[in-house]
């Protein structure tokens, strides 16, 4: 786990959550991505974890009072291999479209969301008020070990989107007496702004940035 201690009074808990199965070529995009984050300070409140394929022990965890999430993962959206892609996750189903929820190899978004939504429905707890997914294209789901370069190239730029996230919700970024930014960044709920492209090199970045 990377990050620090309790957050004092008043700042936001945010959970950096990298997801995703090492053994599957690609679909370790957030695992690698979370490791690449250790070389970052966070700010106060923000911690990182690599949760690999434990979906049930993440969801519960995110019933723990945090603010907001940033999940980190493979997401096929049919964008070119390595487009990095900022989601607002509003219901299990909107971030891989045609995907399967359950999949006995791989725990992705969707099937994350619907778990949390169920214990949080059989608990009581709280989850995230925000979730956003920081979602890569995969070029290479079979099984092995390693991502493919299109996904490899695209870690980088994700560490840098995730530390942009998360400086925008630093309450010091608030002049006194202005009103309350926003909590994260903008993007429209249920889609997905590419941040990237692996052929076109920068393309328009989220709104906010």
């Amino acid at each position: 786990m990377i990050g620090h201690g309790p957050p004092t009074e008043g700042v936001e808990r945010v959970l950096v959550a990298g997801v995703g199965n090492i053994f599957l070529g690609d679909d370790g995009f957030g695992v690698e991505t979370v490791a690449r984050l250790a070389a970052h300070p966070l700010p106060d409140g923000a911690e990182a974890v690599d949760f690999g394929v434990r979906g049930v022990h993440l969801a519960y965890q995110l019933l723990e009072g945090y603010d907001t999430l940033i999940l980190v993962d493979a997401t096929a959206r049919g964008g070119e291999p390595g487009t990095v892609y900022l989601i607002e996750a509003v219901a299990p189903g909107s971030i891989e479209p045609g995907a399967a929820l359950l999949d006995g190899h791989r725990m992705g978004p969707d099937a994350v969301l619907a778990l949390l939504g169920t214990l949080s429905a059989g608990t009581g707890g709280t989850p995230p008020r925000r979730m956003l997914v920081v979602g890569c294209e995969p070029a290479d789901l079979d099984e092995r070990v390693g991502l493919s370069p299109p996904v490899a190239a695209a870690v980088d730029e994700a560490v840098a989107l995730i530390l942009r996230v998360l400086r925008r919700q630093e309450p010091s970024r608030t002049p006194t007496g202005a009103p309350d930014a926003p909590d994260a960044v903008e993007v429209r709920p249920a889609t997905a702004d590419a941040v990237r492209g692996p052929e076109s090199g920068e393309v328009p970045a989220c709104e906010g940035f």
